[in-house]
């Protein structure tokens, strides 16, 4: 049975793409219409459309296929969504990877290539900062687009952007939906997730409240040996949102929303193969949390003519990265990082979307960001090894106390116009023209500046005071950035059942400016001086594709191919001595592939549904310059499979006269791919120690469901074979647990109420 799920998923691999999701609108002016041909309506191009008139390849869920597959983060969208795949070290450590576009799968320091919305926050961000997880009950949608997306949206994206859209409040209905989700993996690692929605009409058709809350204890299935706690990366996850949508005309809503999200990895899910399966080792827990506080106004007003909203909103994420980093000098003194962390964000997007009849249709933009983050530097060693060697000098054990903070800023106005020559051909032209600037800063005081800590503990030495010498104020220089991105595309239906198109787009990311610019190795000053940062790099992609719809539905399928040049990549190198990070920029890569996405009703109640995706990334573009300081080569293969997808079957039988059942089976391939360039970092003809590559893995998933009016339940199996392939690989040495695998074995039932 796994050979021929593997063979299949290989051959054609498939999502479902949900032939019978309701239509809905975007966030803000949510409404479910009846359509008796039960088409797919997105709204990624702002207003109303098919997804087949759609000219980019997209990808949708809704809330019925998110809760019948078990979707409730990242990891299940990436697998369901062909040409991406996400690097998830451990929970509230998320990048995804868009049509190979990425040189490692940590991105430290960079800005993710994908962008990610929260309706319209931007909360994608640098590589080795966390991400929280949201939760995905009681959504929408949740839409993958794929290839740079900056014209319609504030935050450019350099390959992508994934947005999850939250329900808004029904104006007419009280409602209630609740979801449980009890499982078992392995034999004493016990997971539960709890998910309620309230939905209140205060002022029939004029005012309502929707409040969703949501929480999540999942015990962990790894023994970390450094601290001796069996299955330490227990996850509690809570939260919830409060939504008020006011109608008071017809022309007029408002809607208010406010968030919070608590997530609390206990430990990292990074192992280490050679210690056994699931183990780990770290001299204490290693901790990626994030508490998210999201506040949104949204202002929607119907013109005559157009749509215009208006969203505001404002940001405050709190995150811990506390990391044992022992293993960059082989254990022989105790050496972690706790690093806090603390985002405050400000949004504001403005955009008019036109509504009349005719051949011209428009959608026009402004966008500004304001995002100041600090970051509190603390390298620790531990109470034990300065009482044994008597080392004094410190008030505790952190010998270096380092504070320092950024702020950024982007401005840009944005637009799409369409002209439709008839309604079998169309020709759209975008532009989005952004300016950008951020810099860094690190404030006086601490203490650390030139320690003697290496030296002793390389040196052995006993009975020293450390130097304690606190750090000087530092202006870093402010990058700047300020270019168009571009659209141009054109659309051709032969017939109502084919969409065909070709897309030129542009994209690029924001410059990067690094934490530590202008400081010197404490372990070799010799070594190279950090720089300043990276400039934006500089994407073009060129993309044809067809969408066709035939049998009244029974057949769907979606195609596209594309080729990609990047160029002056951003990417993250290392210094040789101390393995401190820092961005930089080198030459330019090709990426080129094709997708598959189809779905068959080859029967009543038989469901069938394929992707699939090949690409082909690489490095062709490095000055021998550039090769030194990043590792890479000629040649090299970016960050990404060669092949990938997905299939999903599931047939629905009735057991009496009102009770539906539905089984299913999910299989998901991903195939290997590079987790760094292969070589040294300052060292080129060293070969990276760290250097690796994931595992091929296939990931089955089966379910038997039942449904009786607002009650349902199912059973389900997930990783059905226990497969315990590496699917990520970190890069850097510092890291005793570096592989990330999939979560072993799950059997479980969910219950709903509602859904």
């Amino acid at each position: 049975m796994r050979a021929i799920l593997l063979a299949s998923a290989c051959v054609v691999a498939l999502q479902t793409v949900p032939a019978f999701a309701q239509p809905q609108d975007e966030a803000g002016a949510s409404r479910q219409t009846e359509r008796s041909d039960s088409e797919i309506i997105v709204t990624a191009t702002r207003r109303e459309e098919r997804i087949e008139d759609v000219p980019l390849s997209i990808s949708a869920f809704s809330q019925e296929e998110l809760t019948e597959k078990g979707i409730v983060g990242f990891e299940g969208i990436a697998r369901e969504t062909p040409g991406v795949v996400l690097n998830r070290p451990t929970q509230n450590f998320n990048n995804f990877t868009s049509r190979g576009i990425a040189t490692n799968g940590y991105n430290a320091n960079l800005q993710s290539s994908v962008a990610v919305y929260i309706d319209e926050l931007p909360v994608s961000t640098i590589g080795n900062t966390t991400v929280v997880d949201p939760n995905l009950f009681d959504v929408e949608r949740v839409e993958f687009l794929r290839g740079p997306q900056g014209t319609l949206f504030g935050s450019g994206s350099l390959s992508g952007a994934m947005r999850i859209l939250t329900k808004s409040p029904d104006l007419n209905d009280f409602d209630v939906s609740a979801l449980a989700d009890l499982g078992l993996t392995g034999s004493d690692s016990f997971r539960q997730r709890y998910n309620l929605m309230v939905n209140v009409p205060v002022v029939t058709d004029k005012l309502a409240v929707r409040a969703v809350g949501f929480y999540r204890n999942e015990e962990g299935y790894l023994d970390n040996i450094g601290t001796g706690v069996h299955n330490s990366n227990t996850l509690v996850d809570w939260g919830g949102r409060v939504i008020v949508l006011w109608k008071p005309t017809d022309r007029l809503s408002i809607r208010l929303l406010g968030s919070y999200e608590d997530s609390n990895p206990k430990d990292s899910s990074l192992t280490s193969p050679a210690l056994g399966r699931e183990k780990r080792r770290s001299d204490r827990p290693d901790q990626f949390t994030g508490k998210q506080t999201v506040a949104n106004a949204t202002i929607e007003y119907e013109f005559d003519f157009a749509k215009f909203t208006s969203s505001t909103t404002y940001s405050d994420f709190d995150q811990k990265f506390y990391v044992d980093l022992g293993n960059t000098f082989g254990f022989l003194f105790p050496f972690a990082l706790d690093a806090d962390g603390f985002d405050k964000v400000f949004v504001e997007e403005a955009r008019l979307v036109s509504s009349l009849e005719g051949p011209f249709q428009f959608t026009v933009g402004g966008f500004y960001l304001h995002r100041r983050r600090d970051v509190d530097f603390k390298y620790r060693s531990t109470p034990e090894f300065l009482q044994a060697r008597n080392i004094t000098g410190l008030t505790d054990e952190y010998y270096i106390k380092q504070n320092t903070y950024s702020i950024a800023n982007e401005l840009a106005a944005f637009g799409e116009l369409t002209y439709r020559f008839s309604d079998r051909f169309w020709l759209t032209g975008g532009m989005r023209y952004g300016k950008l600037d951020a810099q860094g800063f690190t404030e006086a005081g601490g203490l650390g500046s030139g320690t003697n800590y290496y030296t002793v503990g390389f040196l052995g030495l006993r009975n020293v005071a450390l130097t304690t010498v606190p750090f000087a104020a530092v202006t870093g220089v402010k990058a700047r950035a300020s270019k168009p991105s571009w659209k141009v595309s054109a659309t051709f239906k032969p017939s109502g059942s084919l969409t065909t198109y070709a897309t030129f787009s542009t994209g690029f990311r924001s410059p990067i400016v690094n934490a530590f610019a202008g400081r010197a190795s404490l372990t070799n000053p010799a070594d190279i001086i950090i720089p300043n940062g990276a400039s934006s790099d500089d994407l073009k992609s060129y993309e044809i594709g067809a969408k066709a719809r035939w049998l009244d539905g029974r057949v769907t399928m979606n195609v596209a191919a594309y080729y990609i040049d990047w160029s002056n990549i951003q990417a993250q190198a290392n210094r040789v001595s101390d393995s401190v990070q820092f961005a930089t920029n080198i030459g330019g890569a090709t990426s080129k592939g094709f997708e598959v996405e189809m779905g068959v009703i080859p029967a009543k109640d038989v469901f069938i549904g394929l992707n699939a995706a090949y690409n082909d990334a690489k490095i062709t573009r490095l000055s021998p310059t550039e090769a030194a300081i990043s590792g890479a080569v000629l040649g090299h293969r970016l960050s990404a499979p060669r092949l990938q997808g997905a299939i999903y079957m599931t047939y629905g039988f009735d057991i009496g006269d009102s009770t539906r059942g539905t089984m299913a089976v999910n299989a998901q391939y991903v195939g290997s791919y590079n987790s760094s360039f292969p070589n040294t970092p300052g060292n080129p003809n060293l070969r990276l120690p760290t250097y690796g590559e994931t595992d091929e893995y296939v990931n089955v998933n089966a379910s038997l469901g039942l449904k009786h009016g607002s009650l349902s339940a199912q059973v389900y199996v997930e990783n059905l074979f226990d497969d315990h392939s590496v699917v990520y690989v970190h890069p850097e040495a510092f890291l005793a647990s570096r592989s990330g695998t999939l979560r072993p074995r799950t059997v479980g039932i969910r219950l709903g109420y509602g859904l």
